[in-house]
């Protein structure tokens, strides 16, 4: 879970390789559909096909339809319904319509736009694809900000642009390997976010404590700057040390991480103000720590403070600071 799907690169590459290839993309949907608005399926001419608009229940459809506008170099849009019982097939409990618009590449799809997406998406950018339902869109980083945070894609009030959302996916630093952090990580995962641990002390940091996960014995501030911090990502500080804590919460300040959280009581808390004070931090700045971390929900002991930090990474991430 450490980067996207391949959809696009793929599609780009049969492109290149002269197979034809066309991005087909759920625009609409009513009901209980099967994929979510924004869910995409690649073609190639060859009928080669990656990713998913309705979970298997339309999707041979869309390839035949797929491989004709690849051959008339049209965009063409589609409506399905999809049955009770295929819905019940995907695990849904009703059916329902979805509408699907298939782009071929070159032809309708600038190649230039599908080469800027995968661009975006190999340097963590959030891109927005604006099209109409003619196809041949343009990108935009700006102005959706909205969209962006909710992975939110739609039509836009007028009921012709479409934005399709691509945002790069989510992850979690966790500064300190300690006991909260053994369950976060796991959490975080089924969450959708792809972690790491970074703590300097091996007794900590080690696979036997997190299994299968990535983990860093680095400073904090070392690690940090190597693994980077963007808007997708969200650092949650658990060692209860500023000589561990502060350097990566002074990158993390100066960076555009969209949650962070320390661990610690108020008057830990209040101490820490004053230290980012001292160290030129404006109050703007030091009011983005959640501090102490998590909402308030009661939590006692390591996995409840866990759902406690992951709630509320949630809702800053949904709803904003």
């Amino acid at each position: 879970m450490d980067r996207f799907d391949t959809l696009l690169e793929t599609a780009l590459a049969w492109h290149h390789a002269g197979k034809g290839a066309a991005v087909a993309t759920v625009v609409d949907t009513w009901g209980s559909a099967p994929r979510r608005v924004g869910s995409q399926l690649v073609v190639s001419g060859a009928g080669e096909m990656e990713g998913s608009v309705s979970g298997g229940c339309v999707e041979g459809a869309v390839v035949a339809e797929a491989m004709d506008a690849i051959d008339a170099g049209r965009s063409v849009t589609l409506e399905y319904g999809v049955s009770d019982g295929d819905a019940f097939a995907v695990g849904l409990a009703c059916g329902g319509t979805i509408r699907v618009l298939v782009e071929p590449v070159g032809s309708v799809l600038p190649v230039p736009v599908l080469e800027g997406l995968v661009a975006a998406r190999a340097n963590r950018t959030p891109v927005a694809y604006v099209t109409g339902l003619d196809g041949g869109g343009h990108l935009v980083e700006t102005g959706y900000e909205e969209r962006f945070r909710m992975d939110r894609s739609g039509f836009e009030p007028d009921g012709e642009t479409f934005v399709a959302i691509h945002n790069p996916p989510l992850r979690l630093i966790v500064v300190g390997a300690v006991h909260i952090a053994q369950a976060l990580v796991p959490m975080a995962r089924i969450a959708g976010y792809d972690p790491v641990v970074i703590d300097p002390r091996e007794s900590f940091a080690s696979e036997a404590r997190f299994p299968g996960e990535t983990v860093m014995q680095d400073w904090p501030d070392e690690g940090v700057q190597a693994y980077g911090l963007d808007t997708r990502t969200a650092l949650v500080l658990l060692t209860h040390d500023p000589k561990l804590d502060d350097p990566a919460l002074e990158q993390a300040l100066a960076s555009g991480c969209f949650y962070i959280g320390a661990l610690g009581s108020k008057r830990t808390h209040a101490k820490r103000i004053e230290r980012l004070q001292a160290a030129g931090f404006s109050d703007t700045q030091i009011a983005r720590i959640h501090g102490p971390v998590g909402l308030d929900i009661g939590a006692a002991g390591p996995s409840e403070i866990a759902v406690s930090i992951l709630a509320e990474m949630t809702r800053v991430l949904r709803q904003g600071a």
